[in-house]
């Protein structure tokens, strides 16, 4: 059986490397992004399981990502992830969970586990 193959993408580099190495171990296969121009990029051209993109980044936010993503695949579960609680509206409307980056790893991996399985693409 291959590995899932997990697509993450957050402006902010230690706490993308550090999901990525956290998935990894967990038994995923991680691609990861800076923006979400190459998050769509590499959406579009790799078969990917799932998405874990972060809310506010420059350019394109996560929930802009995530609305164009399910444009063009509606099947693949995307996991929104902020630093903050309070999102603007509309925010989570593409999305099919909300994580904050203050849960516990385990927390990531539960919801990812639970939505890859529910979602065999």
């Amino acid at each position: 059986m291959s590995k899932k193959i997990l697509l993450c993408i957050d402006d902010e580099a230690t706490g993308l490397k550090i999901r990525k190495t956290i998935l990894e171990r967990n038994g995923y296969a991680v691609l990861t992004a800076p923006d979400g121009a190459e998050g769509l990029a590499l959406f579009e051209r790799e078969k990917v399981n799932a998405v874990i993109v972060d809310f506010y980044m420059p350019g394109m936010d996560g929930g802009k990502v995530a609305s164009e993503m399910k444009r063009r695949k509606p099947t693949v579960p995307i996991v929104l992830l902020s630093a903050y609680y309070s999102l603007p509206d509309g925010a989570t409307d593409a999305v099919d969970a909300f994580i904050t980056k203050g849960d516990s790893p385990e927390v990531l991996l539960n919801k990812i586990s639970e939505l890859v399985q529910s979602n065999p693409t």
